[in-house]
C-alpha cells in the first residue's frame, strides 16, 4: 500500500516539506475499498435493488441505498473490522441536516431469513420532492474499481471555542500536505461511486467528515471513529453531495450497527 504514495513523497520533498513530517502523514495512510459500477470483476454490492431485511427487524427510517456482500470483500482491502460474511445495508437521505444523523447500517448475518420490504419508507415515499430525489437512486451492481490508499482530506480540526479550528495536531505542515495530496491523489488512485474504508472527503476539506458525523453522537472527543462507507450520489439538484456512514472502531467490530452516525454534505 505505502509503495503507491511514492509520487506524493517525492512531491511533497521537492516543495520543501521536512522529511518527518511527510513521514508521519504518509504514515497514517489507510487501505480503502473503491466501488464502481462500470468495471467488470467479481460484483461485491448492489446499490439499490429488493430491500430484503429479517422478519423481525424495523423498517429503516431512510431510503435504501445500498448492500455490501462482506464475503466478497477481498482480505485486507481495508483496515476496519469487518464481518467475514453477511451484508451490510446502507440506508441515508442525501439532505443536510446538522441537528441528526441522516441514515443508518443494517447488518444482516449470513444466512438468515428475509422478506421483502418498501425501500423508501416512511414520508420519504410520500412528499414529492422526496420522491422524486430517492427515484434517483442509482441502480445496478458494483465492483471493486480498485484497492486504494487513503490520506486524509483534511487539515484542520474543530475547537469548542474561538478561534473554533486549528491545524491538525502532530502536523505543522498539514495544509502543505493535503495541497499535495490533492494534487496527486488522482494518480494514485482510482474512483469510484461509493468507498469503504479509508479517510472520508467532501467540497471543502478543511474539517474531518467523520469527526463531524461523530459530533452528532454527542460524545467525547478522543473516540476511535473510522469512516464505514462514502457515497457520492451524483443525483441532479444533488451536486457536490457526499454521504458518509461512520462508527467507532470497538462498535464495528462488535456489530453494533446501531451505533453508526450518518453525516451529509451538501453545497448547494
Amino acid at each position: 500500500m505505502l509503495d503507491k504514495l511514492g509520487p506524493f513523497r517525492e512531491e511533497a520533498l521537492a516543495r520543501g516539506i521536512p522529511s518527518d513530517d511527510v513521514e508521519r502523514w504518509i504514515g497514517i495512510a489507510r487501505p480503502c475499498a473503491t466501488l464502481s459500477e462500470a468495471r467488470n470483476g467479481p460484483v461485491v454490492a448492489q446499490f439499490g435493488g429488493p430491500l430484503m431485511l429479517p422478519v423481525d427487524t424495523p423498517d429503516p427510517r431512510f431510503p435504501f441505498v445500498a448492500s455490501i456482500d462482506c464475503a466478497a470483500l477481498p482480505e485486507g482491502v481495508t483496515d476496519l473490522p469487518l464481518p467475514p460474511d453477511g451484508q451490510l445495508l446502507l440506508f441515508a437521505f442525501p439532505d443536510n441536516e446538522e441537528i441528526a444523523s441522516m441514515g443508518e447500517v443494517v447488518y444482516i448475518p449470513a444466512g438468515a431469513a428475509v422478506e421483502e420490504r418498501a425501500k423508501d419508507a416512511h414520508f420519504f415515499a410520500e412528499i414529492p420532492d422526496y420522491r422524486e430525489v430517492c427515484q434517483a437512486f442509482p441502480q445496478g451492481p458494483l465492483t471493486i474499481a480498485a484497492a486504494n490508499v487513503s490520506l486524509p482530506y483534511h487539515c484542520w480540526i474543530e475547537l469548542p471555542d474561538e478561534p473554533w479550528s486549528a491545524p491538525l495536531p502532530g502536523h505543522p505542515h498539514s495544509e502543505q500536505l493535503l495541497a499535495v495530496w490533492l494534487d496527486k491523489e488522482e494518480d494514485i488512485t482510482t474512483p469510484g461511486a461509493l468507498q469503504i474504508g479509508g479517510y472520508a472527503w467532501d467540497e471543502y476539506t478543511e474539517i474531518d467528515p467523520v469527526a463531524k458525523a461523530a459530533s452528532l453522537a454527542a460524545e467525547q472527543p478522543g473516540e476511535d471513529w473510522v469512516l464505514l462507507a462514502q457515497w457520492d450520489p451524483g443525483i441532479s439538484g444533488r451536486e457536490g453531495t457526499s454521504v458518509h456512514w461512520v462508527i467507532r472502531r470497538n462498535d464495528l467490530a462488535a456489530r453494533r450497527f446501531d451505533q453508526v452516525q450518518v453525516g451529509v454534505f451538501w453545497n448547494p
